[in-house]
């Protein structure tokens, strides 16, 4: 997503340069370099969706891979807009839209102005494993910890029936704080239940959950552990007297559960805030800064006890930790759960009540009604999120202040060309370093060694203080 700023009064959009930051100079100097260390290593490329990943990040934002106009057509004035990559785990611009877009349907169109409570579900690294490179397995621990959280919220939910169902989104986070690899589950939940049966008229009656306190939480973890741990031993995952030795270990075997965030029914700019923390992109531009020629500093928002903040590696490395956050096509990051689901015969009545989208007098439709009478609720105007993220109108004329117009979409190459060059901008899109050598590699932090390390991370990850490490027990 374009990146504004605000200027004199009234506040202006001004297009980003995704060639300036720094992440986007270490992908242009090192990538073409990680993937032939990548394939000198493995006797193999990375995943394609990997590369194509990187590759279509390098275009993003880059105003001669193409553009789109914009006109006013009182005074003339335009500007461009670059084309976005729209990836998944590299492109900061890209991940924020993503991040926004998700959280704004949810809060406009999906949650009712009901409590919701998160709940956080960690399994131990052992399990991470598993979790990490099968969606299959993710769904299945998903449906027992929620299949826990509702028999939880039916016991503390008086008047329901038997058939009552929670509402839910799950948002399936890969990777911890320090960018290493680390599957866990937030949920957003509805704080209480919704029953069909008890109303004559077909209504839905929502029974509002009480007294939920951390007897209620150890409970819904225990019943998690206990038939999560079955679960991997019935698909063969892993023996059935490790499963036993885990699920007898003292401070939960590495399982953890928190549930103490809570947003109540009226904030709903709570509850937005909320939904982008659990749909927020693996790393952020503004913790990476650069250390010297050789070296990236990131810092850690959120250090374990024990651990630096601050994260020191190779352009290399940061690659290639960043490259195994990305996650595969056709993998969803989010699901819908109990009423809320696509197949749920109650969805249409529990989230009519959701409020619909807030225009507010000072932020006009960007576009006429008649100009988009198919567009999906889901899907959100550029200049809408933009609007919505920074409280700017990009299509405002910031000369005449009247409504501006996106009149084109410039693809062809000799065009972009003549385009760029009448307004002074750059007709060639910056440089891809070549691959590097051998001696670039051996000064390098990403040795063999480093990349077989496990799909954990030590550093950031201390072991228990309690007899049964996960990270040797196998």
């Amino acid at each position: 997503m374009d990146d504004a700023v605000k200027c004199a009064a009234p506040a202006c959009y001004q297009r980003r340069h995704p060639e300036k930051t720094l992440w986007y100079r270490t992908v242009q100097a090192y990538f073409e370099t990680w993937l032939a260390l990548s394939k000198a290593q493995f006797d193999e490329s990375p995943p394609t969706h990997v590369v194509q990943a990187f590759r279509r990040y390098l275009e993003c934002g880059i105003l001669a891979f193409g553009f789109a106009r914009a006109r006013c057509k009182n005074c003339g004035h335009d500007f461009l807009v670059a084309f976005s990559c729209k990836g998944r785990g590299i492109c900061p611009s890209c991940n924020t839209r993503r991040m926004v877009e998700t959280a704004a349907h949810l809060v406009d169109h999906v949650f009712p102005p009901l409590p919701v409570r998160q709940w956080v579900l960690s399994e131990p690294k052992r399990l991470r494993y598993f979790l990490q490179r099968n969606a299959a397995l993710q769904g299945a621990v998903l449906r027992i910890f929620l299949r826990a959280v509702e028999h939880c919220l039916r016991k503390h939910s008086p008047g329901c029936g038997a058939n009552a169902s929670l509402g839910a989104v799950a948002f399936i986070q890969r990777f911890g704080s320090s960018l290493n690899e680390h599957v866990h589950f937030h949920c957003c939940i509805i704080e209480g239940l919704f029953d069909s049966t008890t109303n004559t008229d077909g209504t839905v009656a929502f029974h509002p959950s009480s007294g939920l306190d951390d007897a209620a939480f150890r409970q819904v973890q225990a019943i998690t552990r206990r038939r999560i741990l079955r679960l991997f031993v019935r698909r063969g995952l892993i023996d059935k007297a490790d499963g036993d030795e885990m699920a007898a270990q003292k401070h939960d075997g590495g399982f953890s559960l928190d549930a103490s965030i809570r947003i109540e029914a009226d904030d709903r700019p709570g509850l937005e805030r909320l939904l982008r923390y659990c749909a927020r992109p693996p790393f952020s531009l503004q913790n990476l800064h650069q250390l010297d020629e050789g070296h990236l500093v990131y810092h850690n928002p959120k250090p374990h006890p024990g651990t630096p903040s601050d994260l020191v590696m190779t352009p290399l490395l940061m690659i290639g930790k960043i490259a195994a956050l990305i996650p595969p096509p056709k993998w969803h990051l989010h699901r819908y759960f109990g009423v809320l689901a696509p197949n749920s015969h109650l969805r249409a009545a529990v989230t009519a009540k959701a409020p619909e989208a807030v225009i507010t007098a000072t932020s006009p439709q960007v576009l006429d009604s008649e100009d988009q009478p198919h567009r999906s609720l889901s899907h959100y105007l550029w200049s809408q999120l933009l609007a919505r993220i920074y409280e700017v109108l990009p299509l405002i004329c910031p000369i005449c202040h009247a409504q501006m117009r996106i009149i084109a979409f410039i693809t062809d190459a000799s065009t972009i060309q003549k385009i760029l060059g009448h307004i002074g901008e750059p007709t060639q899109p910056p440089t891809t370093s070549p691959a590097r050598g051998p001696p670039l590699w051996e000064a390098a932090i990403t040795t063999k060694e480093a990349h077989n390390e496990p799909h954990y991370d030590l550093a950031a990850q201390p072991a228990p203080e309690f007899e049964f490490d996960q990270r040797i027990s196998w």
